[in-house]
């Protein structure tokens, strides 16, 4: 549940639409529901302004409907991550409504409507298309939460002129999500180009000594541009949530 939920929960009473018997009923998993093998945070919409997501990998298909089910059926939306597109068919049996983004791997359920709360662009840069399942984890994630989110692909580098040509796109983000694999070069050169916010999201692409995504990930934390930050190897989804936060201050 969220702040807009619940005040209008509190309203409903107040008018007397609904009795306060009801609105307890509404509100009693609230902060948090246990489900026996989880305990799903309904109070971290009211804490953060998004609902709790779920981390799709090594839950059975069983356990992540029950918590779609919690979470969707309190009013909030949901976001799935890293899911399979094996299990993603037998959870769009059991709720057609959901959408799959295959080359995200994320599920998403839309119960209320997205309002907008950014203040501006957040930019997803994705240095070779090998990074686009990284790059378009960020890329729903940070729609989910309200943004306004547009794709940059294939400006590795490589060639940089690719990434030179697209300098007004760079230039008009609030926040910039800068995505690559390999040695990790581009967060620093876009950091370089832009007075914005830079997360570095190193990603397992490369070869033998990339060391899945090791050798990305020392290189941007060792980045000479100021203003670039970093996450974990792949983290699409944690670059979302924090560019998110900067977006709305």
């Amino acid at each position: 549940m969220g702040e807009e939920e619940l005040q209008t929960l509190l309203q409903a009473i107040a008018t007397g639409e609904t009795t306060p018997e009801q609105g307890v009923e509404q509100l009693r998993h609230l902060p948090f529901e246990d489900l026996g093998f989880a305990q799903v945070d309904h109070h971290r919409g009211l804490r953060q302004g998004q609902p709790e997501i779920i981390f799709g990998q090594g839950k059975t298909v069983e356990q992540i409907a029950m918590i779609m089910e919690s979470i969707s059926s309190r009013g909030s939306n949901v976001l799935v991550t890293r899911l399979d597109e094996t299990r993603a068919v037998e959870l769009l049996a059991a709720f057609p409504k959901a959408f799959y983004h295959t080359e995200a791997r994320c599920m998403t359920l839309d119960t209320t409507a997205k309002q907008e709360q950014g203040r501006g662009t957040i930019l997803v840069v994705a240095a070779g298309t090998s990074d686009l399942p990284v790059a378009s984890e960020a890329l729903v994630t940070a729609r989910f939460m309200g943004n306004h989110a547009e794709l940059l692909c294939d400006v590795g580098v490589a060639g940089i002129h690719r990434l030179l040509s697209r300098m007004e796109l760079l230039r008009s983000a609030t926040v910039l999500i800068v995505v690559a694999g390999m040695e990790g070069a581009l967060p620093s050169v876009v950091g370089g180009l832009v007075d914005r916010p830079v997360i570095a999201v190193p990603t397992s692409v490369g070869y033998g000594a990339s060391f899945g995504g090791i050798a990305a990930l020392l290189g941007m934390l060792n980045s000479c541009a100021s203003g670039v930050t970093v996450v974990n190897i792949d983290n699409g989804f944690g670059a979302a949530c924090a560019a998110s936060l900067m977006n709305r201050n």
